[in-house]
């Protein structure tokens, strides 16, 4: 059996058991492809390379018993692993801390942030930081700056923890916790924030894959925008003059505007479109 055709026997039965995916890939082939390579010490992202490779009788039953706990479990994928990746960056994760997935992290890449960026722009703040992967990737995008990266779980923060010291940033990323911002002072000259936005509706119809990652991370009340009011209301306080709040909120615009009717919000272009992502400055918020 060669390495091509373990992957597709083991993604038909991904496909045959029903499972969700959305956590680093966004089918059966891809989840098998990961989960496969992974389970042979293979690089995730050199199929072509080694797909014709044999595979012997005891690496496919590796790779089987791994697949096998995904269908079981109905856990990610990246639990099973520890290892998730943004923008090719590798992140320690585990069921302290959701999945990371934040479209922020291709505005980061593609410096589409960096418009409203300046030589003023010196402390960040990336608030609701999970394991602490966007602090990273904006800590790595301006070298310049110094981030803070916040959470209220200690779980999570623990994951960060990990993460930080995995890509020696632990001199210009700094770990709180709080419960928003009401244990900040600033003043933050960018503030990147993917918080918990799911509205309740949605919350009671995640598949179980989604009901793995903490609830903490992901419930935000009756329209999901529970959290983000109050960090909306208290944001002006810890922005410097100039500074912008990037904020994801998933399939949630339109609760936002409902929520939030006369903010004048900017919406970033990202893989999953233009209604995703958003971006308030100071003086929007102060106004609104």
């Amino acid at each position: 059996m060669t390495l091509i055709e373990l992957i597709e026997r083991e993604a038909a039965r991904l496909d045959a058991a029903g499972l969700a995916f959305g956590h680093g890939t966004a089918n059966a082939f891809d989840e098998a492809a990961w989960l496969v390579q992974w389970s042979l010490g293979l690089p995730i992202d050199a199929l072509g390379e080694h797909e014709q490779r044999a595979v012997s009788e005891t690496e496919a039953a590796k790779a089987a018993e791994l697949i096998d706990r995904r269908i079981a479990t109905r856990q990610p994928a990246a639990y099973l692993t520890h290892e998730a990746w943004l923008q090719g960056i590798p992140f320690y994760v585990d069921e302290r801390a959701i999945v990371p997935r934040s479209f922020i992290a291709e505005l980061i890449a593609d410096a589409s942030i960096d418009f409203w960026l300046g030589d003023h722009t010196k402390r960040v703040l990336d608030l609701c930081t999970g394991n602490g992967s966007l602090a990273v990737l904006a800590a790595m995008a301006w070298p310049e700056v110094d981030v803070d990266a916040s959470d209220l779980s200690a779980d999570a923060l623990a994951v960060a923890r990990i993460n930080v010291e995995r890509h020696a940033l632990q001199d210009r990323i700094t770990l709180l916790q709080g419960n928003g911002l009401a244990a900040l002072s600033g003043p933050y000259d960018l503030i990147l924030c993917n918080p918990p936005y799911v509205n309740a509706a949605s919350m009671a119809a995640l598949p179980a894959e989604y009901r793995a990652e903490p609830e903490l991370a992901l419930a935000s009340g009756e329209d999901g925008m529970d959290f983000i009011r109050g960090l909306l209301a208290d944001a002006p306080r810890v922005m410097s003059e100039n500074a912008v709040l990037v904020l994801e909120i998933g399939n949630e615009r339109a609760n936002f505007e409902r929520a939030f009717p006369r903010l004048e919000a900017v919406w970033l272009a990202t893989s999953a479109g233009e209604d995703q992502v958003l971006l308030l400055t100071r003086d929007t918020l102060a106004a609104g």
